[in-house]
């Protein structure tokens, strides 16, 4: 095992670059130096020297990946993606546009994403699963066809109408909870709680509906037969051999994303004033402070590919016959 995980870092360093470059490329298509100086000096006022010493500054007045003007190594490492992201990879992420610690905003923004989203995932995936089981248990029926519609119908919904309509009600109409903001104290429940059902409710139908494939899937096995012919209670058919078995497939979706909780809900988050790392960078590309956004794109394709990594690992976990080689 080992060896496979070696081997597995050192795929990911060429998946980080080429990441890199994407980010570089997408976002400087969109915007240049100039533009960027011009957000953060104001658009009124601003004088061309002001400009072209903003760019100087912040190191944005080399080229992006190629300086012609220079000679053998230089013309690589001379540039704005040479400087900008060998750093990354250390993680040393560098102060923002604005001058802030970016690695001191991440540590303590990361808490209030994890707040949000920790409890949001496990409730979620357990709510899921309970009703996709007791679904399961009414294959065929009236009520089994009423709940495919259900999980359809809710999947239809968009996220936002979900926070909107809770807002109004449990915030707005029957003051239940805060309409938004962020305590990190003792009180934080009553700030997440509104936040926390609204995430575990907009994802119930896709959830549901998924799981409940799955169970359907792992019912029709032939173990599963034979148990039922031995004379095995539907429940103890569900909970020994349905659910076991389809361990596999829900680890893939679920493992994956567990690293991926510590960039936070960028929807959630802004819509809630939850300071967290989602709201943080949708604030940075809003402020078109390229600096934060390259670091939160290279912290979630490292968070990501480790989640892959311990989706292969569970897997031998979950199932014996599965080597990592």
């Amino acid at each position: 095992m080992f060896a496979y995980l070696i081997r597995r870092v050192l795929y990911a360093i060429p998946i980080l670059i080429g990441v890199n470059l994407l980010t570089f490329a997408l976002f400087f298509i969109v915007n240049t130096p100039q533009d960027m100086a011009r957000a953060h000096l104001g658009e009124k006022y601003v004088t061309q020297e002001a400009i072209d010493r903003w760019v100087a500054e912040k190191g944005y007045d080399k080229p992006l990946f190629i300086n012609s003007e220079n000679n053998g190594i230089l013309t690589l490492t001379d540039t704005i993606f040479f400087e900008k992201s060998l750093k990354l990879f250390v993680f040393d992420f560098g102060q923002s546009d604005q001058g802030r610690d970016i690695s001191t905003d991440v540590l303590d923004r990361m808490w209030p994403s994890l707040a949000l989203a920790v409890p949001t995932f496990i409730v979620g995936i357990w709510v899921n699963i309970c009703i996709a089981l007791l679904v399961l248990m009414f294959r065929g029926t009236i009520l089994d066809r009423f709940a495919v519609m259900v999980f359809v119908a809710l999947m239809s919904v968009s996220y936002l109408f979900y926070i909107i309509a809770g807002q109004y009600l449990f915030a707005g109409l029957w003051r239940l909870v805060p309409v938004s903001g962020f305590n990190p104290g003792v009180d934080a429940w009553r700030f997440l709680v509104l936040p926390v059902i609204i995430g575990v409710l907009a994802g119930l139908g896709a959830g549901a509906r998924w799981y409940r494939t799955l169970f359907i899937e792992a019912s029709g096995q032939d173990y599963v037969k034979t148990a039922r012919a031995k004379g095995a209670s539907e429940i103890r058919v569900l909970f020994r051999h349905i659910l076991p078995n389809a361990l596999l497939p829900i680890l893939t979706g679920v493992v994956v994303v567990i690293p991926l909780l510590f960039m936070g809900s960028l929807i959630m988050e802004s819509f809630f004033g939850i300071p967290g790392l989602g709201s943080y960078m949708l604030t940075a590309i809003q402020a078109q402070d390229f600096a934060i956004v390259r670091a939160m794109v290279f912290v979630g394709s490292v968070l990501y590919i480790i989640g892959l990594i311990l989706t292969d690992i569970s897997y031998t976990w979950a199932d014996p016959r599965v080597r990592l080689n």
